[in-house]
Protein backbone atom coordinates (compact mmCIF):
# COMPACT_ATOMS: atom_id res chain seq x y z
CA UNK A 1 0.00 0.00 0.00
CA UNK A 2 2.55 2.47 0.98
CA UNK A 3 4.40 1.61 -2.63
CA UNK A 4 1.37 2.03 -4.19
CA UNK A 5 1.03 5.59 -2.85
CA UNK A 6 5.13 6.13 -3.64
CA UNK A 7 4.17 5.20 -7.38
CA UNK A 8 1.82 7.98 -7.43
CA UNK A 9 4.33 10.31 -6.04
CA UNK A 10 6.66 8.94 -8.65
CA UNK A 11 4.34 9.24 -11.19
CA UNK A 12 3.88 13.22 -10.91
CA UNK A 13 7.44 13.69 -11.05
CA UNK A 14 7.69 11.46 -14.05
CA UNK A 15 7.70 14.87 -16.24
CA UNK A 16 10.28 16.46 -14.90
CA UNK A 17 12.78 13.70 -15.96
CA UNK A 18 11.19 13.92 -19.31
CA UNK A 19 8.58 10.88 -19.45
CA UNK A 20 5.89 12.32 -21.15
CA UNK A 21 2.83 10.41 -19.65
CA UNK A 22 -0.79 11.66 -21.18
CA UNK A 23 -4.55 11.28 -20.60
CA UNK A 24 -5.78 10.74 -16.96
CA UNK A 25 -3.90 8.27 -14.73
CA UNK A 26 -6.33 6.60 -11.72
CA UNK A 27 -6.04 4.33 -9.55
CA UNK A 28 -7.42 1.35 -9.47
CA UNK A 29 -8.46 0.39 -5.22
CA UNK A 30 -9.95 -3.27 -6.38
CA UNK A 31 -6.83 -4.12 -8.71
CA UNK A 32 -4.80 -3.08 -5.53
CA UNK A 33 -6.52 -4.99 -3.01
CA UNK A 34 -7.08 -8.12 -5.35
CA UNK A 35 -3.21 -8.28 -5.51
CA UNK A 36 -2.38 -7.80 -2.45
CA UNK A 37 -5.14 -10.43 -0.95
CA UNK A 38 -3.56 -12.78 -3.70
CA UNK A 39 -0.29 -12.19 -2.09
CA UNK A 40 -0.92 -12.84 1.35
CA UNK A 41 -2.80 -16.04 0.35
CA UNK A 42 0.35 -17.35 -0.90
CA UNK A 43 2.49 -16.02 1.41
CA UNK A 44 0.23 -18.15 3.73
CA UNK A 45 0.08 -20.99 1.84
CA UNK A 46 3.97 -21.01 1.69
CA UNK A 47 4.30 -21.17 5.54
CA UNK A 48 1.20 -24.17 5.51
CA UNK A 49 3.82 -26.19 2.83
CA UNK A 50 7.19 -25.89 4.98
CA UNK A 51 6.00 -26.66 8.29
CA UNK A 52 4.61 -29.97 6.70
CA UNK A 53 7.70 -30.53 4.93
CA UNK A 54 9.37 -29.96 8.33
CA UNK A 55 7.00 -32.17 10.28
CA UNK A 56 4.82 -29.92 12.03
CA UNK A 57 1.69 -30.14 12.94
CA UNK A 58 -0.84 -26.94 11.77
CA UNK A 59 -3.79 -26.79 13.94
CA UNK A 60 -6.08 -24.53 13.28
CA UNK A 61 -8.28 -23.94 16.65
CA UNK A 62 -8.67 -21.68 19.56
CA UNK A 63 -6.35 -23.07 22.31
CA UNK A 64 -6.96 -22.85 26.35
CA UNK A 65 -4.93 -24.31 29.56
CA UNK A 66 -6.61 -26.82 30.89
CA UNK A 67 -3.90 -27.58 33.22
CA UNK A 68 0.43 -26.58 32.93
CA UNK A 69 0.54 -29.34 30.47
CA UNK A 70 -2.27 -29.77 28.57
CA UNK A 71 -4.13 -27.35 26.26
CA UNK A 72 -7.64 -27.71 24.93
CA UNK A 73 -8.01 -27.11 20.90
CA UNK A 74 -11.42 -26.23 19.94
CA UNK A 75 -11.77 -25.67 15.78
CA UNK A 76 -15.04 -23.52 13.98
CA UNK A 77 -16.89 -26.95 14.47
CA UNK A 78 -16.56 -27.09 18.05
CA UNK A 79 -14.43 -30.28 17.73
CA UNK A 80 -12.48 -30.31 21.29
CA UNK A 81 -9.09 -32.44 21.56
CA UNK A 82 -6.31 -32.27 24.10
CA UNK A 83 -3.06 -31.85 23.15
CA UNK A 84 -0.47 -32.57 25.73
CA UNK A 85 3.93 -31.48 25.95
CA UNK A 86 7.04 -30.52 27.66
CA UNK A 87 7.24 -27.28 26.78
CA UNK A 88 4.70 -24.24 25.39
CA UNK A 89 5.76 -20.98 23.54
CA UNK A 90 2.80 -18.66 23.93
CA UNK A 91 2.55 -16.02 20.73
CA UNK A 92 -0.76 -15.34 20.14
CA UNK A 93 0.03 -11.32 19.59
CA UNK A 94 -2.98 -8.75 19.37
CA UNK A 95 -5.84 -7.41 18.12
CA UNK A 96 -7.44 -3.86 17.69
CA UNK A 97 -8.85 -1.94 20.59
CA UNK A 98 -12.00 -0.29 19.82
CA UNK A 99 -13.10 2.49 21.68
CA UNK A 100 -15.67 2.54 24.31
CA UNK A 101 -18.53 5.21 22.33
CA UNK A 102 -21.57 4.99 20.72
CA UNK A 103 -21.61 3.24 17.11
CA UNK A 104 -18.04 2.23 17.08
CA UNK A 105 -19.32 -0.41 15.12
CA UNK A 106 -19.19 1.48 11.89
CA UNK A 107 -15.68 1.70 12.42
CA UNK A 108 -13.00 -0.72 10.79
CA UNK A 109 -9.38 -1.35 12.30
CA UNK A 110 -6.18 -1.20 10.63
CA UNK A 111 -7.01 -4.69 9.53
CA UNK A 112 -9.66 -4.27 7.50
CA UNK A 113 -8.28 -1.91 5.75
CA UNK A 114 -6.18 -4.53 3.41
CA UNK A 115 -9.55 -6.30 2.45
CA UNK A 116 -11.92 -3.83 2.14
CA UNK A 117 -13.56 -4.14 -1.38
CA UNK A 118 -14.38 -1.01 -2.57
CA UNK A 119 -12.70 2.13 -2.16
CA UNK A 120 -12.97 4.14 1.36
CA UNK A 121 -13.17 7.68 -0.10
CA UNK A 122 -13.42 10.78 2.22
CA UNK A 123 -11.66 8.82 5.04
CA UNK A 124 -11.07 9.41 9.12
CA UNK A 125 -8.27 7.75 11.20
CA UNK A 126 -8.49 7.70 14.68
CA UNK A 127 -5.02 7.92 16.44
CA UNK A 128 -1.50 8.65 16.15
CA UNK A 129 0.29 5.49 16.27
CA UNK A 130 2.62 4.39 13.36
CA UNK A 131 0.21 2.42 11.91
CA UNK A 132 -2.38 5.39 12.23
CA UNK A 133 0.01 7.39 10.24
CA UNK A 134 1.21 4.94 7.68
CA UNK A 135 -2.65 4.11 6.59
CA UNK A 136 -3.31 7.71 6.64
CA UNK A 137 -0.03 8.72 4.60
CA UNK A 138 -0.85 5.96 2.17
CA UNK A 139 -4.39 6.68 1.69
CA UNK A 140 -3.64 10.43 0.85
CA UNK A 141 -1.08 8.81 -1.85
CA UNK A 142 -3.43 7.08 -3.52
CA UNK A 143 -5.40 10.23 -3.86
CA UNK A 144 -8.05 9.90 -1.04
CA UNK A 145 -9.40 12.95 1.18
CA UNK A 146 -7.80 11.66 4.46
CA UNK A 147 -7.99 13.08 7.83
CA UNK A 148 -6.37 12.06 10.98
CA UNK A 149 -7.29 12.85 14.79
CA UNK A 150 -4.85 12.90 17.33
CA UNK A 151 -5.79 13.22 21.02
CA UNK A 152 -2.29 14.44 22.24
CA UNK A 153 1.15 13.60 20.76
CA UNK A 154 1.98 12.04 16.70
CA UNK A 155 4.31 8.60 17.36
CA UNK A 156 4.49 8.74 21.16
CA UNK A 157 7.43 6.76 22.28
CA UNK A 158 9.29 7.77 19.27
CA UNK A 159 11.67 11.10 18.54
CA UNK A 160 9.68 13.52 18.92
CA UNK A 161 11.88 16.11 16.55
CA UNK A 162 11.27 13.45 13.87
CA UNK A 163 7.57 13.05 14.85
CA UNK A 164 6.64 16.57 14.08
CA UNK A 165 8.59 16.44 10.52
CA UNK A 166 6.70 13.66 9.76
CA UNK A 167 3.39 15.32 10.43
CA UNK A 168 4.39 18.30 9.35
CA UNK A 169 5.53 16.70 5.75
CA UNK A 170 1.53 14.67 5.87
CA UNK A 171 0.05 18.19 6.35
CA UNK A 172 2.06 19.57 3.00
CA UNK A 173 1.06 16.49 1.36
CA UNK A 174 -2.45 17.07 1.84
CA UNK A 175 -3.64 14.58 5.05
CA UNK A 176 -5.39 16.72 7.59
CA UNK A 177 -4.80 16.61 10.81
CA UNK A 178 -7.12 16.82 13.69
CA UNK A 179 -5.29 18.10 17.23
CA UNK A 180 -6.60 17.68 20.71
CA UNK A 181 -9.54 15.48 19.87
CA UNK A 182 -11.15 12.34 20.94
CA UNK A 183 -14.48 10.68 19.02
CA UNK A 184 -17.50 10.93 20.74
CA UNK A 185 -19.68 9.04 18.64
CA UNK A 186 -20.43 7.39 15.20
CA UNK A 187 -23.53 7.37 13.32
CA UNK A 188 -24.94 5.73 9.91
CA UNK A 189 -26.16 8.28 7.70
CA UNK A 190 -27.50 6.50 4.87
CA UNK A 191 -25.90 3.83 3.06
CA UNK A 192 -22.49 5.20 2.21
CA UNK A 193 -21.65 7.55 5.12
CA UNK A 194 -20.72 7.84 8.97
CA UNK A 195 -21.32 11.15 10.85
CA UNK A 196 -18.06 11.44 13.31
CA UNK A 197 -18.89 13.65 16.19
CA UNK A 198 -16.35 14.52 18.22
CA UNK A 199 -14.51 16.40 21.32
CA UNK A 200 -12.07 19.18 21.09
CA UNK A 201 -9.27 20.64 23.50
CA UNK A 202 -9.01 24.29 23.62
CA UNK A 203 -6.54 25.68 26.06
CA UNK A 204 -8.04 27.16 28.92
CA UNK A 205 -11.69 27.42 27.05
CA UNK A 206 -14.28 24.95 27.59
CA UNK A 207 -13.98 22.00 25.28
CA UNK A 208 -16.72 22.58 22.30
CA UNK A 209 -18.15 19.80 20.05
CA UNK A 210 -17.52 19.42 16.33
CA UNK A 211 -18.90 16.77 13.72
CA UNK A 212 -18.43 15.84 9.97
CA UNK A 213 -19.33 13.21 7.24
CA UNK A 214 -17.07 10.19 6.29
CA UNK A 215 -17.17 7.53 4.35
CA UNK A 216 -14.84 5.31 6.12
CA UNK A 217 -13.77 6.04 10.10
CA UNK A 218 -10.50 3.95 10.70
CA UNK A 219 -9.84 3.35 14.20
CA UNK A 220 -5.80 2.85 14.92
CA UNK A 221 -5.95 3.33 18.72
CA UNK A 222 -3.83 0.57 19.46
CA UNK A 223 -4.12 -3.43 19.60
CA UNK A 224 -4.60 -5.46 23.12
CA UNK A 225 -3.23 -8.98 23.46
CA UNK A 226 -5.00 -11.90 23.21
CA UNK A 227 -4.38 -13.93 26.97
CA UNK A 228 -7.56 -13.44 29.10
CA UNK A 229 -9.26 -16.57 27.82
CA UNK A 230 -5.60 -18.78 27.47
CA UNK A 231 -6.56 -19.77 31.19
CA UNK A 232 -2.79 -18.49 32.50
CA UNK A 233 -3.42 -16.81 35.45
CA UNK A 234 -4.62 -20.51 37.25
CA UNK A 235 -1.70 -21.82 36.18
CA UNK A 236 0.82 -18.87 37.84
CA UNK A 237 1.33 -17.09 35.22
CA UNK A 238 1.56 -13.33 35.73
CA UNK A 239 0.00 -10.54 33.69
CA UNK A 240 0.86 -7.43 33.25
CA UNK A 241 -2.58 -5.73 34.93
CA UNK A 242 -2.97 -2.74 32.49
CA UNK A 243 -1.79 -4.26 29.18
CA UNK A 244 -2.63 -8.14 30.00
CA UNK A 245 0.64 -8.77 28.70
CA UNK A 246 2.29 -11.83 30.23
CA UNK A 247 5.09 -11.05 32.34
CA UNK A 248 8.60 -12.89 32.09
CA UNK A 249 11.75 -12.45 34.27
CA UNK A 250 14.64 -9.92 34.58
CA UNK A 251 17.11 -12.73 33.39
CA UNK A 252 15.03 -14.36 30.73
CA UNK A 253 12.62 -11.79 29.53
CA UNK A 254 10.79 -14.81 27.71
CA UNK A 255 10.45 -17.47 30.96
CA UNK A 256 7.00 -16.61 32.41
CA UNK A 257 6.71 -18.19 35.89
CA UNK A 258 6.06 -21.50 35.13
CA UNK A 259 9.29 -23.11 33.92
CA UNK A 260 8.37 -24.68 30.82
CA UNK A 261 5.52 -21.86 29.33
CA UNK A 262 7.45 -19.55 27.43
CA UNK A 263 5.91 -16.55 25.50
CA UNK A 264 7.26 -14.56 22.09
CA UNK A 265 6.42 -11.36 20.41
CA UNK A 266 3.61 -8.76 21.10
CA UNK A 267 2.00 -10.83 23.88
CA UNK A 268 5.33 -10.61 26.09
CA UNK A 269 5.97 -7.47 27.99
CA UNK A 270 8.70 -5.24 27.27
CA UNK A 271 9.11 -6.55 23.78
CA UNK A 272 8.74 -4.63 20.66
CA UNK A 273 5.75 -5.03 18.97
CA UNK A 274 7.66 -6.25 15.42
CA UNK A 275 7.35 -9.18 13.89
CA UNK A 276 11.54 -9.70 13.14
CA UNK A 277 11.79 -9.20 17.04
CA UNK A 278 9.71 -12.57 17.84
CA UNK A 279 11.14 -14.23 14.92
CA UNK A 280 14.54 -13.47 16.80
CA UNK A 281 13.13 -14.33 20.18
CA UNK A 282 11.78 -17.65 18.70
CA UNK A 283 15.30 -18.61 17.60
CA UNK A 284 17.09 -18.06 19.98
CA UNK A 285 14.73 -19.75 22.45
CA UNK A 286 14.46 -23.01 20.40
CA UNK A 287 18.14 -23.49 20.51
CA UNK A 288 17.93 -22.89 24.63
CA UNK A 289 15.44 -25.51 24.47
CA UNK A 290 16.80 -28.32 22.39
CA UNK A 291 20.64 -26.97 21.21
CA UNK A 292 22.60 -26.57 24.66
CA UNK A 293 22.64 -22.63 24.07
CA UNK A 294 22.58 -19.83 26.83
CA UNK A 295 22.16 -16.83 24.17
CA UNK A 296 19.51 -14.42 25.05
CA UNK A 297 17.33 -12.37 22.92
CA UNK A 298 19.07 -8.28 23.49
CA UNK A 299 15.66 -6.48 23.05
CA UNK A 300 17.74 -3.27 22.77
CA UNK A 301 19.25 -1.38 20.02
CA UNK A 302 16.19 -2.93 17.69
CA UNK A 303 15.98 -1.18 14.65
CA UNK A 304 12.61 -0.21 13.19
CA UNK A 305 10.89 1.78 9.76
CA UNK A 306 7.67 3.87 10.24
CA UNK A 307 6.59 3.50 6.40
CA UNK A 308 4.95 7.02 6.10
CA UNK A 309 5.23 9.09 3.08
CA UNK A 310 8.29 10.61 4.39
CA UNK A 311 10.19 7.29 5.56
CA UNK A 312 11.36 7.20 9.49
CA UNK A 313 14.19 4.79 10.44
CA UNK A 314 15.37 4.94 13.63
CA UNK A 315 17.64 2.98 16.22
CA UNK A 316 18.42 2.95 20.07
CA UNK A 317 17.17 6.09 22.18
CA UNK A 318 15.62 9.07 21.52
CA UNK A 319 16.70 12.35 22.30
CA UNK A 320 14.34 12.58 24.92
CA UNK A 321 15.35 9.39 26.37
CA UNK A 322 18.39 9.71 26.01
CA UNK A 323 18.64 13.17 28.09
CA UNK A 324 16.66 11.39 30.34
CA UNK A 325 19.01 8.35 31.01
CA UNK A 326 22.41 10.32 30.81
CA UNK A 327 21.41 13.67 31.51
CA UNK A 328 21.29 16.69 29.05
CA UNK A 329 25.33 17.36 29.70
CA UNK A 330 26.36 14.44 28.97
CA UNK A 331 24.03 13.80 25.44
CA UNK A 332 25.60 15.70 21.98
CA UNK A 333 22.87 15.57 19.48
CA UNK A 334 24.44 15.90 15.91
CA UNK A 335 22.34 16.76 12.89
CA UNK A 336 21.49 17.97 9.48
CA UNK A 337 18.18 18.57 7.04
CA UNK A 338 19.45 17.74 3.47
CA UNK A 339 17.61 17.19 0.21
CA UNK A 340 18.36 13.50 -0.91
CA UNK A 341 19.52 13.60 -5.21
CA UNK A 342 16.28 12.23 -6.02
CA UNK A 343 14.10 15.52 -4.62
CA UNK A 344 16.03 17.74 -6.60
CA UNK A 345 15.09 17.68 -10.64
CA UNK A 346 11.77 16.30 -9.12
CA UNK A 347 10.76 19.69 -7.20
CA UNK A 348 9.56 16.77 -4.15
CA UNK A 349 9.19 18.15 -0.84
CA UNK A 350 12.60 17.89 0.94
CA UNK A 351 11.75 19.85 4.34
CA UNK A 352 11.76 17.05 6.53
CA UNK A 353 14.35 15.15 5.29
CA UNK A 354 16.79 15.20 8.51
CA UNK A 355 19.30 12.75 9.81
CA UNK A 356 19.59 12.90 14.22
CA UNK A 357 22.85 11.09 16.06
CA UNK A 358 22.43 11.03 19.36
CA UNK A 359 25.44 10.16 21.36
CA UNK A 360 26.47 10.20 24.84
CA UNK A 361 30.27 11.85 25.92
CA UNK A 362 32.64 9.23 26.81
CA UNK A 363 36.32 11.11 27.34
CA UNK A 364 37.06 12.64 24.25
CA UNK A 365 34.71 10.79 22.03
CA UNK A 366 30.83 10.36 21.52
CA UNK A 367 29.69 6.77 21.54
CA UNK A 368 26.66 6.68 19.33
CA UNK A 369 23.26 5.64 21.10
CA UNK A 370 20.12 6.65 18.95
CA UNK A 371 20.09 7.12 15.16
CA UNK A 372 17.12 9.26 13.39
CA UNK A 373 16.93 9.15 9.82
CA UNK A 374 13.68 10.69 7.69
CA UNK A 375 14.17 10.53 3.99
CA UNK A 376 14.00 7.82 1.28
CA UNK A 377 14.66 4.14 1.61
CA UNK A 378 14.89 4.80 5.22
CA UNK A 379 14.52 1.05 5.93
CA UNK A 380 17.54 0.04 3.93
CA UNK A 381 19.77 2.87 5.68
CA UNK A 382 19.00 1.76 8.97
CA UNK A 383 19.56 -1.11 8.01
CA UNK A 384 23.19 -1.29 7.95
CA UNK A 385 24.16 1.65 10.28
CA UNK A 386 22.26 -0.62 13.06
CA UNK A 387 24.55 -3.04 13.41
CA UNK A 388 27.18 -0.43 13.81
CA UNK A 389 25.39 0.85 17.38
CA UNK A 390 25.44 -2.61 18.33
CA UNK A 391 28.86 -2.72 18.73
CA UNK A 392 29.59 0.22 19.90
CA UNK A 393 30.45 2.66 17.28
CA UNK A 394 31.51 5.90 17.90
CA UNK A 395 30.84 9.46 15.97
CA UNK A 396 34.65 10.12 15.14
CA UNK A 397 34.36 6.52 13.86
CA UNK A 398 31.49 6.96 11.99
CA UNK A 399 32.70 10.52 10.61
CA UNK A 400 36.01 8.23 9.12
CA UNK A 401 33.95 6.46 6.73
CA UNK A 402 33.81 7.09 3.20
CA UNK A 403 30.32 8.42 2.11
CA UNK A 404 29.08 6.68 -1.22
CA UNK A 405 28.08 9.37 -3.55
CA UNK A 406 25.36 10.61 -4.23
CA UNK A 407 23.04 9.03 -1.62
CA UNK A 408 21.10 9.83 1.03
CA UNK A 409 23.21 7.62 3.41
CA UNK A 410 26.51 9.59 2.85
CA UNK A 411 24.58 12.21 4.87
CA UNK A 412 25.12 10.38 8.20
CA UNK A 413 28.84 10.25 8.18
CA UNK A 414 29.18 13.94 7.20
CA UNK A 415 27.25 15.10 9.94
CA UNK A 416 29.48 17.78 11.95
CA UNK A 417 27.12 20.64 13.19
CA UNK A 418 25.77 19.99 16.71
CA UNK A 419 22.14 20.57 17.85
CA UNK A 420 23.86 22.73 20.82
CA UNK A 421 25.76 25.01 18.76
CA UNK A 422 23.15 26.45 17.25
CA UNK A 423 24.59 26.68 14.60
CA UNK A 424 22.31 26.31 11.10
CA UNK A 425 22.03 22.36 10.05
CA UNK A 426 21.07 22.57 6.38
CA UNK A 427 23.77 20.61 4.31
CA UNK A 428 25.30 22.94 1.75
CA UNK A 429 27.36 22.43 -0.94
CA UNK A 430 30.82 23.48 0.92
Amino acid sequence: MHQAALVGHQIKSAPHLGWNISGEVRHDWSALIGNVTSHVKSLNWGYRVQLKDKSVDYINAFGSFVDSHTVAAVDKKRNRREITADHFVIAVGGRPVYPDIEGAELGISSDDIFTLPTAPGRTLVIGASYVALECAGFLTGLGYDTSVMVRSICLRGFDQDMASLISEHMERDGTRFIRNSVPLKLERQGDLQIRVTWQVAEGDSAPSQHSEVFNTVLFATGRRVSTQSLGLEPLGVQLHPRSGKIMGSAQTPEQTAVPHISAIGDVLDGSPELTPVAIAAGKLLARRLYQGSSEQMDYKMVPTTVFTPIEYGCVGLSEEDAISEHGNDNVEVFHAYYTPLEFTITELDSKSCYIKLVCVKEGAEHRVIGFHFLGPNAGEVTQGFAASLRLGITYEQLSNCIGIHPTSAEEVVKLNITKRSGVDPTVSGC
